[in-house]
């Protein structure tokens, strides 16, 4: 009796956030797992080694088309996520080409590295897009939350730039009939999330509060409200829209919003404080100069059609965040 073949993915900005859970998560599946890593000496792949030693690593850049193609014939993949980006939406404004470069350009080289390499179109491959190609003004806000039909206004060169990503990947569907999607991901944190992340920084900030390691934190804006889910529940999204007969784009999202002062509320509360203001200051160097008021999905059309729906509830994610930075912080002392 003949075995299945084992299936292979290709992941770009393996060592990120969303590369982690989905690496995890594919393996757990029987994949073969493929990771880009950027340079020779990158200062993440040693801890990434250590925590994924079954992902094979490819060097390789999105800003390097070549890098690309050779990435596609030592990994041969069946399924492509493309999560790589310059993803921090402030150090988008401090480095616009770079953004552009990267988080724009870099999917129509991956777009075309499978394509140049896969002549039968049997790869398939996921565009990481993101709520932030929304964003506008009031009048372009749904009253139930963007769908995959809102109208696209993005307020960052990060915005843009991955819009720039959302529509060439329609294109390269639509114009050589490649199987290519794109999730359009609200906010989704987690225990991997880097700390230059308002989420993560409050987290890691609160548990060092809690031990007696600092004082306060200073943060920007705290009014915008986001949809905030858990990493781990939407890498599950990204796989099943690669599992569907058809491609199409999906949302993934919660359905609600919360404020960063909500988000600070439930933190200090983990470590026992109820009134949070007198540990946090604002500070203009950290305010954006364009900021999106409110980030609300509408996941309906995934829930309907991809079976998905998030697990993690918003002071769920808090709390999983709080705790796992105290364990790290503890360590340190």
């Amino acid at each position: 009796m003949a075995t299945k073949k084992q299936k292979k993915a290709l992941i770009t900005g393996i060592t990120g956030q969303d590369g982690g859970h989905l690496a995890e998560f594919l393996h757990q599946k029987g994949y073969q797992v493929f990771g880009i890593i950027r340079g020779q000496h990158n200062p993440k792949k040693e801890k990434f080694v250590a925590e994924f030693p079954y992902v094979n690593l490819i060097e390789a850049d999105l800003t390097d088309q070549s890098s690309l193609i050779n990435a596609m014939h030592i990994s041969k993949p069946d399924e492509v996520y493309n999560l790589g980006a310059i993803s921090h939406v402030g150090y988008s404004f401090k480095n616009p080409q770079l953004t552009a470069d990267v988080t724009g350009r870099g999917v129509l080289y991956m777009l075309e590295a499978i394509r140049l390499t896969d002549p039968e179109k049997k790869v398939r491959f996921y565009q990481a897009s993101t709520s932030e190609m929304f964003g506008g003004k009031d009048y372009n806000r749904p009253d139930k939350g963007y769908n995959e039909n809102a109208i696209f206004h993005p307020r960052s060169p990060y915005g843009v730039a991955k819009l720039y990503g959302y529509w060439i990947t329609k294109n390269y569907r639509e114009s050589y009939g490649m199987f290519a999607v794109s999730g359009i991901l609200f906010n989704h944190e987690g225990e991997r999330r880097g700390t230059e992340f308002v989420t993560r920084k409050i987290t890691k900030s609160v548990a060092r509060i809690k031990l007696g390691l600092q004082d306060d934190i200073e943060l920007g804006d705290l009014w915008p409200k986001r949809d905030w889910g858990y990493a781990g529940d939407y890498v599950d999204g990204m796989w099943r829209m690669l599992q569907q007969d058809k491609p199409d784009d999906y949302v993934l999202a919660t359905g609600e919003t919360h404020s960063i002062e909500d988000f600070l509320s439930v933190a200090f509360q983990e470590i026992g404080i109820d009134d949070w203001h007198p540990y946090v200051k604002q500070n203009p160097a950290f305010m954006r100069p364009a900021e999106v008021d409110v980030l609300l999905g509408d996941p309906s059309k995934a829930e309907k059609e991809l079976g998905w729906k998030r697990k993690v509830d918003f002071r769920g994610l808090v709390k999983l965040m709080v705790k796992n930075d105290l364990a790290i912080e503890s360590e340190k002392i």
